[in-house]
């Protein structure tokens, strides 16, 4: 445990100085080359501005998150669901999923004034919109899984008299899991670019909107201060994600991986010589 833990420190420490010796290098450009702060602020005026305001830059970042993460749940439930229903209906595979996929290929920007035509300017079409653009990974993720299944699984499911949804549920779930996983780490990061893209066609609040007013007023540390924080709110949505992976699917190889690189496998003196010889 001590060991995986300063292996765990070791990294992040890592990380921080790579972060930090970015930033130096940034202030340090910017002051030699006498770029002006308008076209590229420095960071300690990025910070000083966020520092100037917390409470403002904390409220508007909790509402994006909020409706991030109500439009990553609904677009989670809603995934599972249809990709549930294509895999165990072939009309709804070659309907749905087609009318989907041709759906996906619409760009969202151009959808977003139709959901506030709707919907309204408040919460619900920013929400809808950030469903919308998540949805598609977590259904061909999720589809993915629950097809990518050994065919002798199923076969023995049916000899145990196992019905179609208790073989949904202990079969094809549990086989599924790792690729919804993999769909819910794009999908969160694809919630967030929804809230943004909503409440910048209709907002009066977020950091979407920070980032219009930051612009409108050639506030270009404002508008940088609100991408900072983006990027740390993107970041802690996947290292979410990320976490529940490493609660729901320990036994996965990938973490397996992790594990044995953490702490190595000793095995027992009578089973290393049997494996030798």
């Amino acid at each position: 445990m001590i060991q995986d833990y300063w292996r765990r420190s070791a990294r992040s420490r890592e990380s921080l100085l790579l972060i930090v010796g970015l930033l130096i290098v940034w202030e340090a450009a910017v002051r030699l080359l006498g770029v002006r702060e308008f076209v590229f602020p420095p960071p300690s005026t990025i910070f000083a501005d966020m520092a100037s305001a917390p409470v403002y830059f904390l409220r508007e970042s909790l509402f994006t998150m909020v409706v991030t993460l109500s439009g990553f749940a609904l677009a989670l439930m809603l995934g599972v669901v249809f990709a549930v229903l294509i895999v165990y209906s072939p009309i709804l595979d070659r309907t749905l999923y087609t009318l989907l996929v041709a759906l996906n290929a619409v760009p969202k920007v151009a959808l977003a004034p139709l959901f506030v035509i709707w919907l309204g300017t408040e919460s619900k079409p920013k929400i809808a919109i950030a469903t919308l653009i998540a949805i598609f990974p977590i259904l061909v993720d999720t589809v993915h899984g629950l097809r990518a299944i050994d065919p002798e699984m199923i076969n023995m499911a049916k000899a145990g008299h196992a019905s179609a949804a208790k073989t949904l549920w202990k079969v094809r779930f549990p086989n599924a899991l790792p690729s919804m996983l993999a769909g819910m780490k794009v999908g969160i990061s694809l919630a967030l670019v929804g809230a943004i893209v909503g409440e910048f066609v209709a907002g009066d609040s977020g950091l979407g909107h920070v980032i219009l007013v930051a612009q409108s007023s050639f506030d270009t540390p404002r508008l940088f201060a609100a991408l900072v924080l983006l990027g740390v709110l993107g970041t802690l949505l996947f290292k979410m994600v990320d976490w529940i992976e490493t609660l729901v699917i320990p036994w996965h190889v990938s973490h397996r991986g992790k594990r044995s690189a953490a702490k190595p496998l000793k095995l027992p003196r009578q089973g290393a010589s049997a494996a030798v010889a």
